[in-house]
């Protein structure tokens, strides 16, 4: 592990104690970075479960961070309204917040979640689930033996990306632009991948017309089952607006690769730090759908989403004000001792292993969810019939953000088999 994390971890638990209860701020990227936010959200489950931040990079925020609280917000949407945007850092542009269905109330929400959601039904994934094993096997069999590499890269982008790519109906060619265009999305100017808010919307300019080329497509042809032609031919979106739809396509996009790839990523981490539980896994390999459920809960992919007060609210005797955004942070909530038992460890064998939220609640729960754990389940179905072992040979380096709970890179190594 590198020094400089280390020692910013060892001054995150300092400072997350010695710091005033009302001026603690856990919207920091720098520890979300260095894995160091977990001191923050631990005093604040003990001390103000629901906590005020009067000033951050991101503005004044409500902190949720206990589960049974997560869940009661998240299910009470004419208190707390998705709209304008459902992360705390405010989108920035001439025209204001790109409208999407995540980020939209009854009910336009439901009509446009309705219009989607049969590309990840359980029909459409029994159909997907052949094509999904092929490419996840033909991934793995490409992997080098005996030699560094870059997990991230070469198995969790690429899997997830050939998956998108297929819902969306583009060529697998441009697989990768997809993963781009959803770092882009979540992307800090300054920190490697956009040097400025300019740059990043040239990129998104780019985005936006590949998508408004697939949209003429699909407009001129007979509907299919991809997302972009179900939104093309439903009467419910067919005449949306061009930003909307644009919207939409931002949304499927970071939704249908950063959860299952963080989390792909995350289990051979997580394996790596618990070799009890790896050397278990191995012995039981049926324990695969439980681990999945396990590490999407301990990896907790996407860190919170953010709702706006309606009207004056009080939640755990505490008064929210209208018009104030309520940040429900997941990755404390699926840290919550009092819900989840030794909820800091990671047991691939829990008796409850789903109970978890990182995919939301109500409404907004994960359109996409059934769809990642598919795709988990097959690809370590797949390791687990090539590999004993994958070794993380160091600690990965994570993405800078307070939203994406993910990895940029990690470096592993399967073992020449004697």
């Amino acid at each position: 592990m590198a020094d400089g994390t280390v020692d910013i971890r060892k001054a995150a638990e300092a400072e997350a104690y010695a710091t005033p209860l009302e001026l603690l701020n856990p919207a920091q990227p720098a520890l979300f970075q260095a894995d160091a936010m977990w001191p923050y959200f631990e005093r604040l489950r003990k001390e103000s479960p629901v906590h005020y931040t009067p000033e951050s990079d991101f503005g004044a925020y409500w902190s949720i961070t206990k589960f049974n609280d997560v869940m009661a917000v998240d299910t009470n949407h004419d208190a707390f309204s998705s709209e304008p945007g459902i992360t705390i850092m405010e989108q920035q542009g001439d025209e204001g917040p790109l409208p999407m269905f995540i980020a939209m109330d009854p009910p336009k929400h439901d009509i446009q979640r309705k219009t989607v959601s049969p590309a990840v039904s359980p029909h459409n994934l029994a159909i997907l689930e052949p094509l999904i094993r092929e490419r996840a096997a033909k991934i793995l069999d490409s992997l080098p033996i005996g030699e560094e590499f870059d997990w991230v890269d070469k198995v969790s982008m690429e899997l997830t990306a050939m998956t998108l790519a297929t819902l969306f109906g583009i060529p697998q060619e441009d697989r990768r632009k997809l993963t781009y265009w959803s770092d882009v999305v979540t992307a800090a100017p300054g920190q490697g991948l956009v040097d400025s808010f300019e740059h990043k919307m040239q990129i998104f300019m780019e985005y936006r017309a590949y998508f408004d080329e697939v949209w003429k497509d699909r407009v001129a042809s007979k509907p299919t089952d991809d997302l972009i032609s179900m939104l093309a031919h439903s009467e419910a979106t067919k005449n949306m607006e061009p930003r909307e739809y644009f919207g939409n396509v931002v949304l499927l996009t970071v939704g249908g690769n950063d959860t299952t790839r963080n989390t792909i990523s995350g289990s051979v981490y997580a394996l790596n730090k618990n070799p009890d539980q790896y050397d278990k896994l191995r012995a039981n390999p049926d324990l695969i759908p439980s681990m999945v459920s396990e590490t999407i809960r301990w990896q907790t992919p996407l860190a919170h989403m953010r709702r706006r007060a309606t009207r004056d609210v009080e939640v755990q005797g505490k008064k929210i004000r209208e018009g104030d955004k309520v940040v429900m942070w997941y990755v404390s909530a699926n840290r919550d001792d009092e819900v989840i038992d030794n909820p800091n460890a990671y047991i691939i064998d829990r008796e409850r292993p789903r109970h978890h939220i990182s995919f939301g609640f109500g409404i907004h729960r994960c359109v996409g969810n059934r769809l990642a754990e598919l795709q988990l389940k097959i690809i370590w179905e797949e390791i687990m019939k090539r590999f004993p072992r994958i070794e993380v040979l160091d600690e990965p380096k994570r993405s800078y953000s307070v939203f994406v709970k993910g990895y940029e890179r990690l470096p592993v190594v399967i073992p020449t088999r004697t």
